[in-house]
């Protein structure tokens, strides 16, 4: 049993190597990219709309919703981001119930990168709001004394995104293998259900925190000094 999609190698020539979460990594983009030009290279208006651009702009609708909630009047200022963020790692997940597919959020280094992603995001939206003056102001107030927690703060939270999505993938994917393993004619329906489902979760659980990272600091440039 493999505990990363790391450990399955399908070509190396020297230190370049092609793993499965390389892979799998291009497929999930790829099918997000055509899928997208699919449904909206003929989009209609009104009711006779067709059923692809229906589910999609009933999920870019409730992904809006959602960040409404958490930044009201920035939820078309984070869209893009935070709903590309959901929609890569839930994809990633729910795919993981097809035969032979290896989920590459199973990998540290795809969550490493989903969070580094994140951890670049936060000032450039600051910055963008406030500028690069009005940013860095907030790391040495209310004394320089705190610019070390700042970065600390910064750091800790980028580092538990990644291990947090990476250790729940992981440990959801061995839990399902070792019942498959024990009873494989009574849980494979329930589990492979289950294992959607806590997809779906990791997924709404990683966007939600990021989204709050950018709408925390945002607030925090706008309106003073605020917690990190």
């Amino acid at each position: 049993m493999r505990l990363s999609p790391d450990e399955l190698v399908f070509w190396q020539w020297g230190p370049v190597v092609l793993n499965a979460t390389l892979v799998f990594t291009w497929l999930v983009m790829a099918l997000l990219v055509v899928g997208s030009w699919l449904v909206t290279r003929r989009l209609e208006p009104g009711t006779g709309m067709r059923r692809g651009q229906n589910v999609l702009e009933a999920t870019v609708v409730w992904i809006r919703g959602q960040i409404a909630e958490v930044a009201p009047g920035d939820a078309d200022r984070f869209l893009p981001f935070v709903g590309t963020l959901f929609l890569f790692i839930a994809v990633s997940n729910l795919l993981a119930a097809v035969p032979f597919f290896e989920p590459p959020t199973g990998s540290l280094s795809t969550t490493a990168a989903l969070a580094g992603c994140v951890f670049f995001a936060v000032p450039l939206y600051g910055i963008a709001r406030r500028g690069l003056r009005g940013y860095l102001k907030q790391y040495v107030t209310p004394t320089p004394l705190m610019l070390p927690f700042q970065i600390i703060g910064e750091l800790s939270r980028t580092l538990a995104l990644a291990v947090r999505l990476f250790g729940n993938v992981m440990s959801g994917t061995m839990i399902v293998a070792i019942l498959l393993a024990l009873a494989p004619f009574l849980f494979p329906v329930p589990m492979q259900a289950l294992g959607l489902l806590t997809g779906l979760v990791q997924a709404y659980v990683f966007a939600v925190l990021s989204l709050i990272y950018l709408a925390s600091a945002s607030r925090a440039r706008e309106d003073g000094p605020g917690p990190s």
